[in-house]
């Protein structure tokens, strides 16, 4: 066996530990990413297309019109917001509803202070939108 043959093996074998690792951590910050969701989200809403609970589906939600989810009954002020979810909007809404749509309907929610989970939940949301 060759010298380029005997280090490509070990080369191959480290890549693919690495990969693992990797992918492994993508795992891990998914499974956080929808932690964050359900602690925070889920008691009103869902991900699932169509599946409108206390509070419309959340599937498809990063680049869609506020007030816009079909088969749901948006407050006027969140039919009449104005705005589309992208992930600043989404991060301003989730830390304070009020500040951004005043007179929507998601009491007692009123926020999530901490920047870092709120983009966890985004990163979840992001997912769920893009399939």
């Amino acid at each position: 066996m060759s010298h380029a043959g005997t280090t490509a093996l070990p080369l191959a074998a480290a890549l693919a530990l690495l990969s693992g690792a990797a992918l492994a951590q993508d795992d891990g910050s998914a499974r956080e990413a929808q932690l964050a969701f359900n602690n925070h989200c889920r008691t009103c809403h869902v991900t699932a297309e169509g599946d409108n609970r206390l509070g419309p589906s959340l599937h498809g939600v990063v680049g869609r019109e506020a007030g816009s989810a079909p088969g749901f009954a948006y407050s006027s002020a969140m039919a009449n917001a104005d705005l589309v979810w992208d992930e600043e909007t989404l991060d301003r809404f989730i830390e304070n509803p009020d500040a951004v749509v005043p007179g929507n309907n998601m009491k007692p929610f009123t926020g999530v202070a901490d920047a870092e989970e709120r983009a966890r939940i985004i990163a979840h949301l992001k997912v769920e939108s893009e399939g």
